[in-house]
């Protein structure tokens, strides 16, 4: 029997595909399943068209054999087998598909796909095993045919007995080393789990001896272990099944037995598009927040599968960043078993899926906003931030998608409301849309620059995330509605007192003059308020950077001391305005501790820090004595 060669690129593929691109070895039964589940496929393809074969499904299974003792597993099945020629064919020549030449050659137009790419897929073996034993007999032969192979070397080929038509893979398991544990996969429980992991799916059964305890025949209080066949995956997915078939409690368990969280889901959305890409999946919404969620080691995308077999526990190119809450899982019948990261990212197929996918979310995310206002509310509290980053990131790119899932805190309506709310209850003469930033609710309502806006009888949106205003910023407007912050240097609201006001700023011109020089390089303007009430001073800002902004950007690893352009804001009819301008008559000094002191005041309201704590307790000390 003389040993043949394997032509020197495929020596050169199949040492790269086991050293790159299989980096979990487990992934080899996947792929050996999937064979198996094709050679069943093709013989239901030929029962299609060949009235002497009676396809009875009963008949045709795959079983996984573990034999601790010699080192070997096999994996079984009653497909349609091989031909002399065809093993030739297949295995001799890596990288040759089988599977892929009879899907071309008959287009199985009844649906039945072909998964699995017998070339490649089946050289994954070689992770785990030092020899590789194929015995096949093919459906109207009479001989069967043994192919074996200890790797790049080469391999052998002779004709064999064999009873019933079929392919026995038999590994000869690796022995362990320091860095590998080969005996993972000759145990019941190891094997199990990489079945239900990547081949639950699988339509046909896939069996195994399962060791269970039974009472003795004699006994009532003895055990003993026996071994019994047991069938061990599930077959039908249930994103296969009909949608009226299954309950909210179906849905529940599947996302339960698949972890893709410890709660329960606030919504799941079943898809199933048969048209230019074929595929199903299902989608769920998560009621909680992933510890892990908002930071580097948080993982987004869904589960992929080809044929019921899955190929990436985590395709993100699925879904959109901003969408990256969302757990579930998609199989396609068009994508290819073996396709790689690299190929997904530009597959046109894929990305027809993700944008369908996409849409779907934004509108049953818009359906639970209309119809169970609870739901999203809760929803909201967890992933309202990552939507929000959507609108801010790609330059704003998806804002349009975005704007109307969009939630802040009214003033007036002391709760959650949408933009279109806003909007729909602004009086005729408003032109903007009011909104206020700070660290909560409670510190934004006592702010004194909502003081004018308030009086006006205008709502107020309250900012408390740090992605609020470069959101914001980023939206610009909403239908035509430009915002507004209450701290802005313009409100663009007409005033009674707006003459007194401006009357009173030319005649103090020099003490604001002199109060700017006190301040210099801290504020850029020092001015008479428009907007103050009660309150003596506040800071408001020019420019597109704001106080809130200023200090996230401060925080930031890499600031780059970026400030926002500070005015402080007098009040004319309180008292200390009184004092201001009676100081700056009589005793400099004093007004420079007045100063100082104001602005400090407004800079603790704001929640800055004081430049100068000491000189500050040192000031206050003054006024005491």
């Amino acid at each position: 029997m003389a040993k043949k060669e394997f032509q020197a690129e495929s020596k050169r593929l199949l040492e790269m595909m086991i050293n790159s691109i299989y980096s979990h070895k487990e992934i080899f039964l996947r792929e050996l399943i999937s064979n198996a589940s094709d050679a069943i496929d093709k013989m239901y393809y030929k029962a299609l068209t060949d009235d002497s074969i009676n396809f009875e499904k009963e008949q045709y299974y795959i079983k996984v054999v573990a034999d601790k003792e010699n080192r070997t597993l096999q994996i079984v099945d009653t497909g349609i087998g091989m031909t002399q020629e065809e093993l030739e064919k297949n295995l001799g020549i890596i990288a040759k598909s089988g599977s892929l030449a009879f899907k071309t050659e008959n287009e199985l137009k009844d649906g039945h796909d072909i998964i699995g790419q017998f070339g490649v897929g089946f050289y994954s073996a070689f992770m785990v095993a030092d020899v590789v034993t194929v015995v096949t007999k093919a459906f109207g032969s009479e001989q069967a045919y043994k192919w074996e192979s200890t790797g790049a070397d080469g391999y052998t080929m002779e004709p064999v007995e064999k009873e019933t038509v079929g392919t026995e893979i038999t590994l000869k398991i690796k022995e362990n080393t320091e860095d590998e544990n080969y005996d993972e996969f000759l145990q019941e429980y190891r094997l199990k789990a990489i079945i239900k992991k990547y081949s639950d799916f699988i339509r046909y059964p896939i069996k195994m001896d399962t060791t269970v305890s039974r009472p003795k025949e004699d006994s009532e209080n003895e055990f003993e272990d026996v071994k019994e066949e047991q069938i061990v995956n599930s077959m039908v997915p249930i994103w296969r099944k009909n949608k009226n078939e299954l309950t909210d409690e179906d849905y529940e368990n599947f996302y339960n037995e698949k972890r893709y969280g410890f709660d329960k889901p606030l919504k799941h959305i079943h898809i199933s598009v048969d048209g230019a890409v074929r595929y199903n999946a299902i989608l769920f919404i998560p009621e909680t927040i992933p510890f892990d969620y908002y930071s580097k080691e948080f993982e987004k995308g869904l589960e992929l599968y080809s044929s019921g077999v899955l190929i990436m526990e985590k395709c993100a190119d699925l879904l959109p960043d901003y969408f990256s809450f969302v757990k579930g899982m998609v199989d396609s019948e068009d994508l290819s078993l073996n396709i790689s990261r690299e190929i997904l990212q530009h597959d046109r197929q894929l990305k027809l899926i993700a944008k369908n996918i996409k849409n779907k979310i934004k509108s049953q995310l818009q359906s639970l906003l209309k119809d169970e206002r609870d739901k999203y509310e809760k929803f909201y509290q967890s992933f309202g931030r990552q939507l929000k980053y959507g609108v801010y990131s790609d330059f704003g790119a998806n804002k349009s998608d975005l704007q109307d899932l969009l939630m802040f805190y009214s003033s007036k309506e002391k709760k959650l409301v949408t933009l279109d709310e806003y909007v729909s209850r602004m009086p005729e003469d408003q032109k903007y849309i009011y909104y206020a930033a700070g660290e909560s609710n409670e510190r934004i309502e006592k702010l004194p620059q909502t003081e004018l806006v308030a009086e006006k009888g205008y709502e107020i949106l309250y900012f408390t995330d740090d992605i609020d205003e470069f959101a914001i910023k980023m939206l610009m407007n909403y239908k035509e509605k430009e915002f507004k912050s209450v701290s802005s240097g313009d409100l663009g609201i007409e005033e009674d007192s707006q003459n007194s006001t401006e009357t009173e700023e030319k005649e103090n011109k020099d003490l604001f003059g002199y109060m700017k020089e006190v301040l210099a390089g801290k504020v850029k303007d020092v001015k008479a308020s428009k907007r103050l009430r009660s309150h003596p001073v506040c800071l408001s800002t020019e420019g597109e950077v704001t106080i809130e902004m200023e200090k996230i950007l401060q925080a930031m690893p890499d600031n780059q001391n970026i400030k926002a352009d500070k005015i402080l804001e007098i009040n004319v009819n309180h008292d200390v305005f009184k004092s201001l301008k009676s100081s700056f008559e009589t005793d400099k000094e004093k007004l420079n501790l007045y100063t100082n002191l104001l602005y400090s005041q407004a800079l603790l309201i704001e929640g800055l820090p004081i430049e100068d704590p000491v000189e500050f307790t040192n000031d206050v000390c003054k006024i005491m004595v």
